[in-house]
């Protein structure tokens, strides 16, 4: 297992974890020059910030600071409830890969989608099987396209209390079920995103990490679990602050020969998203060496 007490080259900040600041929406142009000055060499950028900035902008940018990628977020969204509206999760999903190719991200993470209108309110239906068969479609069609653009897709199984509305892929298991269906030969094309968030309470979590071995686990981001949790989409913690044995985890990842970026990645509307975005990376890259 690597040892990150005396360096933070192995952190990678999702940019949602400093999308505010003060409680103001961040540019992602900033939290690149911020990431930058603090020696932090990789992010994951979230699509609506790039788009906000300009693709060709952040492209630039990247590529002017010699920054990395941890992943591209995000792909999915599958599930429709007409054939128009699998048609535009196709060509938006496409589009999403096209994106992540000019980033040069080393892959798309895939939140998979759940009941139709339910994350606006209002599910067109109940029938979570149907979502889930929407979903592997939905990934089978993309990964054709993916692999034509040498995009890897990591499936980001999500906690099961978001099945109904962002992800009906809600284990370890389940994702690379998919996996082992449609890359049985596990050329690396299609893989996992492994979110300690998301997965820590899994009493099979070492086992699927195991089975998903290295050429399955694309990414891995860390925060932590409160206790209480406030809100149960934006209220995650910095890592040291939870419930969840973060090293163990990421213990069994590198055993499997990871050895790429922690990504951390916290929605924290209440509490980080308040603070100025300078004491955040600060706190991430002391965290990251005492708590990840």
């Amino acid at each position: 297992m690597r040892d990150f007490s005396n360096n933070h080259e192995w952190l990678s900040i999702n940019t949602a974890t400093v999308r505010k600041s003060r409680g103001q929406d961040l540019p992602l142009t900033d939290i690149i020059e911020a990431c930058v000055s603090r020696g932090i060499k990789a992010i994951s950028p979230w699509r609506d910030q790039v788009a906000a900035a300009g693709l060709n902008t952040i492209s630039k940018l990247v590529k002017t600071h010699g920054l990395k990628l941890s992943g591209y977020c995000r792909g999915g969204m599958f599930p429709a409830a007409t054939a128009a509206g699998i048609q535009a999760a196709d060509a938006d999903n496409r589009q999403a890969v096209d994106e992540a190719c000019e980033l040069n991200a080393p892959c798309l993470v895939l939140v998979v989608g759940g009941l139709p209108g339910a994350l606006a309110g209002q599910a067109a239906h109940k029938n979570i099987q149907q979502s889930r068969d929407q979903v592997f479609e939905g990934i089978e069609k993309l990964l054709a396209y993916a692999k034509s653009c040498n995009m890897p897709l990591a499936i980001e199984p999500l906690h099961p209390m978001y099945a109904a509305d962002r992800a009906c892929i809600n284990t370890l298991e389940q994702a690379l079920d998919v996996c082992d269906k449609l890359d049985p030969a596990q050329t690396g094309a299609l893989g996992v995103a492994v979110d300690v968030y998301h997965v820590w309470w899994d009493p099979k979590l070492r086992q699927q990490i195991e089975r998903a071995g290295h050429n399955r686990l694309l990414a891995f981001h860390v925060c932590d679990w409160l206790t209480p949790t406030r809100d149960l989409l934006n209220d995650r913690g910095m890592m040291g602050d939870g419930a969840i044995d973060i090293p163990k985890i990421r213990s069994w990842v590198e055993a499997q020969g990871f050895n790429g970026f922690s990504e951390v990645e916290i929605f924290s509307t209440e509490n980080w998203w308040q603070k100025d975005y300078s004491e955040v990376l600060e706190t991430c890259i002391a965290r990251h060496r005492s708590a990840v």
